[in-house]
Parts: structure tokens; sequence; C-alpha cells
């Protein structure tokens, strides 16, 4: 957490940064920027950005359609975004109706319209690693309905659904699978009507009373839940998702079928489609602790394999500061098995965070971040602009632009490869079969590892640096590297061959 003054000085570099942005579209602070490039969509903007660590535009997509929040990059090199549908009969925050896949030229590859009276796609979406696609979205339930549900409020109400689209590769979409939170309620309200429970005693169910449903509200219209971000993990088959207006996030199991997650039971967890896990608002289920997350909620996601923290969950926390300060914050979640370690009468763990950075700039909704394999943390801040701070919170990027949502992508992701051809960001000066012939054993590492494929070479120093750039050890002809009086960490080994040629390799330090 940064001290209140070192956050008035930082405040006051973006000013100055903010000044020359100016004259120009970005600007590094430092030399530790991370290499890669983010991908972005304004909200309500038919073009699509992705543009590399200084700032230049390295690609960019214009469509027909504007965007109503994500965009992501797919492993061909297409992009995949949700949509503003000019039809739609529903409205809303973040009203999308739409997704669609594009390739480098922004020709529609399939589209896929979810819009009609009664359900209409919204907010974030969630691409998977087969190319499938899960949306984010309402569906109608009318007074009556709510009323016979148990519920307090008997006006209409929009909960939250998801959908898995197939591309059909004929232009379209078949949905595959779904979840629908109203399969999953409880209510203690009236023991005559349906979902009647203790609710403290079912964590798994949503309390359909505790969070608020709107009567057309002018901004969230009759969105219950609001869920506003979703992300998948494939390791673990499930799903993690955030509700702005329940101040929580939550993960269900996607190993069901359609049928299963209709109910308790089945998948890999054996729970059907109830909530495994919840974090950050216990009274919601009726257990006491501290609400950690005290209003909107944001962007959750597992950290990915390889990087600090991986298989962390991470996620922007609004309001995690104060009323004007937000956060984005990490949490491990208790994995016991396909479910969650829960004790009755408890909090889901843990009562505390792991890691927090406090923004620079304060967003009241939307807003995304990722934690880069060098340790950087890349924050989106909705309507002010993108920047990338070290492990340290120090400032290392900037770039004047406030997407919704923003992606980092490492110079491997097959993405950028192919559409912007191999090395997309000039960093190996060694064909591939050198890069490929020399390796890291063991890696991760508890400091000392062998670096492999150099028995018929004569000449070869060894540059390790940490991960803020900082030049940690050199050696010449090495047998082994000794690292054991470095910290746990993400190292990056330069291999230079031959005095010229140079392979680059990470290894992870974990003493």
């Amino acid at each position: 957490m940064l001290p209140r003054l070192k956050k008035q000085k930082m405040k006051m570099r973006i000013l100055l940064v903010a000044v020359a942005l100016l004259i120009a579209s970005s600007q590094l602070i430092g030399q530790t920027a991370f290499e890669g490039f983010a991908l972005y969509n304004g909200l309500g903007s038919n073009t699509s950005y992705l543009i590399d660590k200084d700032g230049n535009i390295a690609h960019n997509w214009s469509c027909a359609e504007s965007g109503n929040y994500g965009v992501k990059l797919t492993d061909s090199g297409n992009i995949v975004r949700g949509a503003s549908y000019s039809g739609n009969i529903l409205t809303g925050a973040a009203i999308g109706g739409m997704v669609q896949e594009l390739d480098p030229s922004a020709n529609v590859v399939w589209e896929y319209i979810y819009s009609d009276s009664n359900h209409c796609s919204h907010h974030d979406f969630c691409l998977m690693p087969n190319g499938n696609v899960i949306l984010t979205a309402w569906e109608v339930k009318t007074g009556a309905e709510m009323e016979a549900a148990g519920s307090t409020a008997n006006d209409e109400s929009w909960p939250v659904h998801f959908v898995e689209l197939q591309p059909d590769g004929a232009g379209s979409a078949n949905i595959v699978w779904e979840w629908h939170m109203w399969d999953h309620l409880i209510q203690d309200h009236d023991s005559t009507k349906a979902n009647y429970g203790v609710v403290a005693d079912n964590p798994q169910l949503m309390d359909m009373n505790v969070v608020p449903k709107f009567s057309n509200d002018e901004f969230f219209g009759y969105d219950w839940f609001h869920v506003n971000g979703i992300s998948y993990n494939e390791t673990l088959d499930q799903l993690v998702f955030t509700s702005r207006m329940g101040s929580e996030f939550y993960i269900i199991d996607h190993s069901t079928t359609t049928a299963e997650a209709a109910t308790s039971s089945g998948g890999n967890s054996g729970m059907g489609g109830d909530l495994l896990y919840r974090w950050g608002n216990p009274s919601n289920y009726g257990a006491p602790g501290a609400q950690m997350i005290p209003a909107a909620v944001h962007d959750p996601h597992w950290v990915k394999a390889g990087r600090p923290y991986a298989g962390y969950i991470q996620f922007f926390n609004n309001e995690g500061v104060s009323s004007n300060g937000s956060a984005v914050d990490l949490i491990l979640a208790p994995e016991s098995g396909n479910t969650y370690s829960w004790s009755p009468g408890t909090s889901y763990a843990p009562t505390a965070l792991t890691k927090r950075h406090e923004t620079v700039e304060f967003s009241s909704g939307q807003s995304a971040s990722d934690r880069m394999s060098n340790g950087n943390v890349f924050v989106a801040v909705s309507g002010e602009y993108m920047y990338e701070v070290d492990s340290n919170d120090n400032m290392v990027w900037q770039y004047n632009a406030g997407p919704a949502k923003a992606f980092r992508y490492e110079c491997d992701h097959p993405g950028l490869t192919a559409l912007l051809g191999a090395d997309p960001c000039n960093i190996l000066a060694v064909d591939d079969f050198e890069n490929e012939l020399i390796s890291i054993y063991p890696n991760p590492s508890r400091g000392k590892f062998k670096v492999g494929g150099l028995e018929s070479i004569n000449d070869v120093e060894i540059m390790v640096y940490d991960a803020f750039g900082s030049l940690v050890l050199v050696s010449r002809n090495p047998n082994s590297v000794d690292l054991e009086n470095q910290p746990n960490g993400l190292y990056m080994v330069n291999v230079i061959l031959e005095g010229s040629k140079l392979v680059r390799k990470k290894v992870v330090i974990m003493n």
C-alpha cells in the first residue's frame, strides 16, 4: 500500500506526464515498462486498437458496430468483441446484444445476436481456449414471477445468466451451455413461496432479497445483480464473475451440462450450478466478518500460470481504499479439490488481502488490470488512462486512453505472432533452432540452475536481470548459475553466444 505522501507524488508525476501527452500519445516514465502490447476498444467506439509499449499503434480494426465493453485477441490474430446491437429492445448499462469475431481487416468471421424482448447480452464476455465465447446476459422475470419466488420487492427484474456460444463455421454460432442465477436462489422472507430456507446455512445459494432490485433505474434499468465481469480457468474448468450490487465475486463449475447447471449436483464439484465460492461481502449469506469489497467490483480473473501469484484471483475494487479511492486487489481462494473450504458459521477465507495496489486515479465503474510475468501491474482506469507500475508501485508507463477494459499481451502470445509476424517485440537476435536448443533447468528453481544446450559452444556469457531490469549476475562459460542470494521472483536470463547472438530465457526463483 502506498503511503499518502508517495501517492501524492505519484499523482503529481501523472499530471506532468499528462502535459507531455498533449504532444505525444504516450510517455515512458522509466526503463522497466513491460515488453508487450495493449488491446482496447473505447466504450461506444467503432475502432479497436493494439498499441505497443511505446504507444505506437501496431494494428487497428475499423468496425461497423460500436463496441460495448471489451475486446480480446485470439491465437489466430483475430479479435472477439462485444458490440452494441442496433435492434436492442432491453436497455441498461454496457448494453451489448451482439458478439463478433473479426479478422485483421475487420471482416466478420462470425457473429451472434443475443437480444430480444426477454434477454440481452451486456457487459463482459469470456473467450475460451477452444474458441467458444461465454456471454453475460439478462433474462426478464415479471413481478409475478419474483413474488412467487419469494421476493420482497415484487417488480420486474432481470437476473443474470450465462450462455456459451460455439462458432458453427458458417458465420454464426450455437448455444452449447447455459447457467442461470434464477436456478440458485434462496429466501427467508416467506415460507409459503419458492426457495425458502436458512440463508446462513446455504452460502452456495444467492439470497434474492439481499441484492437491490431496480424499478427501471435511469442508469441500471432493471439489472438485478449487475454482473459486470467474467473469466475462465481452464485448469479448474471454473468461471469467476463479479456483481456490482452484491459487492462480491463468485465461482461456479463450468464442467456441468446445462441440465446439471440448473441443479445442485453434477460436474467436477458435485455441486451442479451452485456457487462454489464467494468473497467480498459475507453479510450477503449471513456470515460474520468484514466487508472487503465496500461497493462496486469489476474484472475478476485468475493470474495466469508462469506469472507472480499465479492462480490467485485479482480484481478491481472500486472503493477498496475509500469512497474515492480504488484498488487492484489480490487474494488466494481456499481450493479444496474441485470445491472450496468453508465452515458453517464463518465467512469464506481469506480474511485479509494478499496484496493491494492503490490505483493512481479513482473509478466508480468498469476498469481492469493484469499482472505481467515480470511482476508489473497493468491498470486500465475507465474514463482516465492506462498505466503500468512495477512491483514497488513505481510508475513505469502511461497511455492517454481510458477504455472500459483493456488487456495486455506478452510478446510470446501466438495472436501477436499471427498478426505482426515472428518476434513481434523484436527482442530475439537468434534463430528458432538455437532458441529451442537452449534450456533452463530446473525451472522453477531454488536459486541454482543450469543452462542446457551450450556443450558445443565455446564462448558463452550469461547475464541475469531481475524483474525491474537490474543486472544481478554476469558469468562467462558457467557450468551452473547461482542466484541463491536473490529474492524470490522472475528473472530474465540473457545467453550471449559467440559474442553476438542473444537468446532470452525466463527463470522463476523460489527459495
